[in-house]
């Protein structure tokens, strides 16, 4: 029976050392699965701010092509406009002026170095210098006061204005057109006259320049308001 007894107290210590390796055991398995959870939304949180960050960097990048690019675009559309005109009676002088404002163009002059008097630009005198001009086509190479034009090269658009004498272009005009390069430049000719129109003074004076790319012009009348030289303007889809 004692044996019996010692059998059975051996029977219980040996059942508490294996509780007691159980809880051992169970609670090392918690603190083990614990940490593998922690350690697998970390890696996760990472790969997450990494995948941010590298879309950020690829937004900034785009926005940055973006702005190079309409920079460029803004450099190559930033050409301006010039209306250069020879006025004899301030007839063209008044539709360069329109013109000037619907193109938003700058304004120049065309000056002749030796000033038309009203006795030079009678056309009914014989003797006029207008007519002995008219006569004589080697008194017309008139000098300028000025042909070059300040930051010509800013400038991509270019009118060029003049009345009609004898059916042609006013010849002070052909020192303005010869003296400049017109390379790279649309031109666009256009005229004031009491009754002859351009006719085929645009391509006259294309063949005197020799350079630009020379587009049809316009004629006007000193009675033309400043609403039609905008609907022209317009037409021309500049």
């Amino acid at each position: 029976m004692w044996c019996k007894g010692k059998e059975e107290l051996l029977m219980k210590r040996i059942g508490s050392v294996l509780i007691v390796l159980l809880l051992v055991f169970s609670c090392t398995a918690c603190g083990n699965g614990q940490q593998t959870g922690e350690n697998a939304t970390e890696p996760s949180s990472k790969q997450t701010e990494g995948s941010v960050s590298g879309s950020d960097e690829t937004a900034s990048s785009g926005q940055t092509e973006n702005h190079d690019n309409t920079a460029a675009d803004t450099e190559n559309t930033t050409g301006k406009t010039l209306v250069a005109y020879y006025s004899a009676t301030g007839t063209t002088k008044k539709v360069a002026g329109y013109i000037s404002a619907a193109a938003d163009g700058d304004l120049f002059e065309i000056v002749p170095a030796k000033i038309y008097t009203d006795e030079d630009l009678d056309w009914t005198d014989q003797d006029s210098r207008v007519c002995r001009e008219h006569d004589n086509e080697s008194e017309r190479n008139v000098e300028l006061a000025a042909v070059a034009v300040d930051n010509w090269n800013e400038y991509d658009t270019v009118f060029i204005g003049f009345p009609i004498w004898w059916g042609i272009a006013a010849w002070p005009v052909n020192g303005f057109v010869e003296g400049n390069d017109f390379t790279g430049k649309r031109v666009i000719p256009f005229c004031t006259s009491g009754g002859s129109g351009l006719g085929e003074n645009g391509e006259l004076l294309e063949n005197l320049a020799g350079t630009g790319t020379w587009l049809e012009g316009g004629e006007f009348r000193s009675s033309t308001a400043e609403e039609d030289i905008q609907i022209w303007i317009e037409s021309l889809g500049l």
